[in-house]
């Protein structure tokens, strides 16, 4: 499985329109087919730029599934709002590839 992270740092003068169009625009990147999940987290770090910070993280099944993501829907799904907030946040985008996942044992009795 692969993770999408993108990490936005976003001006507080927009913050709270921002994160409501954020929640639009995540159910619209799962309804490609593309992802199985997304989780929205704040980043709890102070900038020195200031705003506040997010990470997104969406989780596909195979590098297809991302390789499909990005030849036929990100473009009009990134333009469609950051075009509105670009001049107010800064966006980076990684890949991650799960190696494993780990989970607690649970104690028999």
């Amino acid at each position: 499985m692969y993770i999408y992270n993108v990490t936005i740092n976003i001006d507080e003068t927009v913050h709270l329109e921002w994160l409501s169009w954020m929640e639009t625009h995540i159910v619209d990147v799962l309804n490609t087919g593309k992802f199985l999940s997304a989780k929205l987290t704040q980043v709890l770090v102070d900038e020195e730029m200031g705003g506040k910070t997010y990470s997104v993280q969406y989780t596909a099944n195979s590098r297809e599934d991302l390789d499909d993501y990005y030849q036929f829907e990100a473009a009009k799904l990134q333009s469609d709002g950051f075009k509105k907030f670009a001049d107010k946040m800064v966006a980076f985008r990684t890949e991650l590839k799960i190696v494993n996942e780990f989970f607690p044992t649970v104690a028999s009795n």
